[in-house]
């Protein structure tokens, strides 16, 4: 993708490029990049109408040049018409004294940042709470998304359902739900990446070659989740599991090690911990 011209000899962002910036990106690491990514593969937004600012000036040139989108600073922040903040919860008090401008909108994806805790930190009830998860990096993201009415008005919300559809499957949901998504859905990439990794060792144990338990483990995940699409799991698994066979075996042993148990325990673990992330907001 060619670069724009957007800046000055002296490396100074020019002033023209500015008009009719669409979404500027406050903090541009894996996840930022992937909905950039995503959102010019889908061609949500042109490359001149995006900006991005990380706090090193020189990455965020290089960003720039990387990407064909527009580098900034944070005085050009006024000129935009929403922000994407896409840095660590802990990171946000500092970077939001730089980026509060009352005419914005915003969208974060900082666990556990409520959308009261943005709106007092950014001066504006225009805010979009977001939690994608890893999968974004392939564009199958599960993404869920909440935001005052404020927002809902503006038409910020209905701008992240798009902008959140360029990665993966897009959802609404009421903000007392989203530290039990984000310890469910949000992490389960994690849970089910060991759960790929004990199925694996488990063949290994069993003699296959560790290259081919993995990539069985990986296509059995997959497939499981396009059934699961159409039928209800217990489905899945009764269909599975014929009587005396070797499935019910295997499920008798998951039962005795207490998987299920293990798995709610995770979530609950996570949305505890989302719920501590806020409140030290």
């Amino acid at each position: 993708m060619p670069t724009p011209s957007v800046t000055n000899p002296d490396g100074s962002v020019k002033r023209a490029r500015l008009v009719g910036m669409k979404l500027v990106f406050v903090g541009l690491g894996k996840m930022g990049r992937s909905i950039l990514e995503g959102v010019l593969a889908a061609e949500y937004l042109s490359p001149d109408t995006i900006g991005v600012i990380e706090r090193d000036p020189e990455l965020t040139r290089e960003l720039g040049a990387l990407y064909g989108v527009v580098p900034l600073s944070d005085g050009d922040l006024a000129s935009a018409e929403r922000v994407l903040v896409a840095v660590q919860p802990k990171q946000f008090p500092e970077v939001a004294e730089r980026i509060a401008h009352p005419h914005l909108g915003y969208v974060s994806i900082m666990a556990g940042v409520s959308t009261a805790v943005l709106a007092r930190k950014l001066g504006t009830r225009r805010v979009v709470r977001a939690m994608p998860n890893l999968a974004a990096t392939i564009r199958k993201s599960t993404t869920a998304l909440t935001a005052p009415r404020e927002a809902q008005e503006a038409g910020d919300l209905d701008f992240a359902v798009h902008l959140f559809k360029t990665v993966g499957d897009a959802y609404t949901l009421p903000e007392r739900l989203f530290d039990a998504f984000t310890g469910m859905a949000a992490s389960a990439p994690a849970y089910l990446a060991v759960v790929a990794e004990a199925l694996a060792d488990g063949g290994v144990k069993m003699g296959i070659a560790r290259s081919e338990a993995l990539s069985f483990a990986a296509d059995v995940l997959v497939a499981t989740g396009e059934l699961m699409r159409l039928k209800h799991p217990a489905v899945i698994k009764d269909e599975v599991a014929s009587p005396g066979g070797t499935t019910i075996h295997g499920l008798a042993a998951l039962e005795e090690g207490r998987v299920r148990h293990a798995l709610v325990q995770a979530v609950e673990a996570a949305t505890r911990r989302g719920h501590e992330l806020g409140e030290e907001e």
